[in-house]
């Protein structure tokens, strides 16, 4: 069965509608536009400051070599933190920019938890971005998803500066 664009649109709507409703009450917003809880997390998306672009608006250009491309959770969180929303912004601006560009999106855990559990958070926190990437002009055919869970720590180690760093999507561009 054919999907119609009206009921394309009316998911993503949907889905901006749920991302929203789902943020906590207690946002802050720290002035570039983003709002943020505590604990750093990005709650909305889409309206920040767009630093990390080389250029700007119609014709400008992004220098990906020069952005972050490992983004860091917080403990048991798959919401965007707003420290990685700037660099998040100019990889959706390249990718929007440069329809035949595609990226891999990939999940990791740290260690706590059981197997499974750190497969489904690993999965939402690379579809967390990813629907970061969406909410900012990126066409899904685009963008690919994938979880390693705890199966590839980027530091081994049980203290929380190597747990951290075990927490995050890398994303990898596969053709530029």
């Amino acid at each position: 069965m054919r999907v119609s664009n009206a009921a394309k649109a009316i998911s993503l709507a949907l889905s901006v509608a749920w991302v929203v409703g789902c943020s906590s009450p207690s946002t802050l917003t720290d002035g570039s536009g983003s709002s943020s809880t505590d604990n750093g997390s990005a709650t909305t998306y889409g309206s920040g400051s767009g630093s990390g672009v080389n250029g700007s608006g119609v014709g400008g250009s992004v220098d990906v070599a020069n952005l972050q491309t490992v983004f860091y959770f917080d403990f048991d969180a798959s919401s965007v933190r707003s420290d990685s929303i700037a660099d998040l912004e100019a990889h959706a601006q390249y990718l929007a920019t440069h329809p035949t560009a595609s990226v891999r999106l990939e999940g990791h855990a740290d260690e706590r938890g059981t197997r499974e559990y750190n497969m489904a958070l690993a999965e939402r926190r690379a579809k967390s971005v990813e629907r970061f990437l969406a909410i900012n002009g990126v066409n899904g055919v685009q963008v690919e998803s994938i979880s390693y869970g705890e199966e590839k720590p980027a530091v081994m180690g049980s203290a929380e500066g190597s747990l951290s760093q075990n927490r995050r999507v890398e994303l990898k561009y596969e053709a530029r």
